[in-house]
């Protein structure tokens, strides 16, 4: 049954994990809207859609932020209840600390079990869009700027300098146009004296309202080369403003990544990619059949191994020149150009069959990384958790000093084993379930430890202790030198 202790601990690790979860969060969507800052900005793209970006990509961040906001948490909730000696109140009350964390753990796993669940069903989705979105307005044109005094080739096919522009934004003097859309060079120009710049309703339409102008055109009539010019008080010249729109790139063509695959969908990758493998051989054989006799068929292989064996019992004939040397002269050079052209051929075609199969081996080696990525980032937060707990206890501080540096510490080993062993599964020295569990592995025995020396009262983070040690090393040291020879 649940207790008011078991209440009590969970309150208290509840404040301070939604605190450090959004705040962790928030940071690490910082540092990503950081990073393309200056791809984003200046292109007059609308708050709507920086802001769901961002919405997008804090998803995709959530397996990240929830570990080191389940060590920050933890090591903060029991350092304050050490520094309060709750802690020692609860164990002379006769409740050991395993008894005390088991409330605490319950939930961590139930976290966890939520975790594994969000990164299989919502990271996919929340992947795919955001990376299409990103892609999407990275390639987006900037917003049309036409500033005065300067020639601006935004629009294709146009370029169009200003002389001034009013306060009002709209009202623009000493306007040229050129019109390249002939390709033929400046043959089209248009010279106006005032003008206003009107754009559509839905922006994808921009209108030149031109005043007291000249129309300029040249062409060719036959052998002739004519030259049109048409003055007018008012003309209407509209751009086709469709290049600066965002395009939606089609999601699917992302949906291939492994990023954007739930695990059934992984397995499935992982499954087809090993069943070509196995393949490749047999057709790899089929392909160089052509080429080498022995492989054309078993019946033939047997025949030929067949051959080779009464040839070899049978007294072997000397030659003292090579076999190509007793041919006729006039089959002796196609014998060769043929042998030479069927060895090129059947290297060319083993060279691309491992290219293949090293292209095919490292998809199934991105696709393993992700599956088990599924799973290890959920197990990371019952590791964490089963470090973080035990040592608050012993550090027995609260606020934001030594729990923030231990679990800062803490979090880069495992943040640095789990980067570092997914690039030796990348480059193949190590296999995938040891290099993605590989931090897992090596902090569980840390965490053991810390567990055996929390329970034991252990000061294994005091200063006097250390000090202790010290000073009976260093009076034992002056003890041996002081005794005479």
């Amino acid at each position: 049954m649940i207790k008011k202790l078991d209440i009590l601990l969970i309150r208290s690790f509840a404040g301070p994990f939604l605190a450090w979860f959004f705040l962790t969060l928030f940071v690490l969507v910082m540092q990503f809207f950081w990073l393309y800052m200056d791809e984003l900005l200046g292109k007059g793209l609308a708050i709507s859609l920086i802001l769901e970006l961002l919405l997008y990509m804090s998803t995709t961040l959530v397996p990240l932020a929830l570990p080191l906001a389940v060590l920050l948490s933890t090591i903060m909730t029991f350092g304050n209840m050490g520094e309060n000696f709750e802690l020692v109140a609860i164990k002379s009350s006769g409740i050991s600390l395993n008894r005390f964390m088991r409330p605490l753990l319950v939930t961590i796993v139930a976290l966890s079990f939520g975790a594994f669940l969000f990164n299989n069903h919502v990271i996919p989705v929340a992947n795919l869009k955001a990376l299409s979105m990103l892609y999407d307005l990275r390639n987006s044109k900037p917003t049309l700027n036409i500033r005065a005094g300067q020639f601006n080739n935004d629009i294709p096919n146009f370029s169009i300098r200003v002389g001034s522009k009013d306060k009002d934004g709209k009202t623009i003097r000493n306007i040229t146009i050129y019109d390249h859309l002939n390709s033929y060079g400046n043959d089209k120009v248009v010279v106006a004296e005032k003008g206003q710049m009107l754009p559509s309703r839905d922006g994808r339409l921009l209108v030149f309202r031109l005043f007291n102008g000249w129309r300029y055109e040249e062409g060719m009539n036959g052998q002739e080369h004519t030259q049109v010019r048409m003055h007018f008080r008012q003309w209407d010249k509209v751009f086709d403003l469709s290049s600066f729109r965002i395009n939606n790139t089609d999601q699917n063509l992302f949906s291939g990544d492994q990023k954007m695959m739930t695990l059934g969908q992984l397995q499935e990758q992982i499954d087809t990619l090993r069943k070509t493998n196995s393949q490749t051989a047999h057709s790899a054989r089929g392909y160089l059949a052509s080429y080498l006799y022995p492989l054309s068929s078993p019946q033939a292989d047997s025949i030929f191994r067949k051959y080779l064996t009464q040839a070899a019992r049978q007294t072997p004939v000397s030659y003292k020149e090579n076999f190509a040397e007793r041919l006729p002269d006039s089959l002796r050079s196609g014998l060769v150009q043929t042998a030479l052209g069927n060895m090129r051929n059947a290297q060319q075609l083993v060279d691309m069959t491992a290219v293949n199969e090293r292209a095919d081996k490292d998809r199934m080696i991105r696709f393993q990384v992700e599956w088990h990525r599924k799973f290890t980032m959920a197990a990371a937060c019952i590791l964490l958790f089963l470090i973080g707990a035990p040592m608050g206890a012993i550090i027995r501080k609260g606020g934001l000093g030594m729990p923030m540096l231990a679990s800062i510490v803490l979090f880069l080993i495992w943040y640095i084993l789990t980067f570092v062993g997914e690039k030796l599964v990348t480059s193949g020295s190590l296999p995938p379930w040891l290099g993605m569990w590989g931090s897992t592995i090596l902090l569980t025995p840390l965490a053991l430890f810390i567990i055996r020396k929390a329970r034991n009262d252990s000061p294994l983070f005091q200063k006097e202790s250390y000090l202790r040690i010290w000073n009976a090393l260093r009076s034992r040291f002056v003890r041996r030198t002081s005794i005479p020879a």
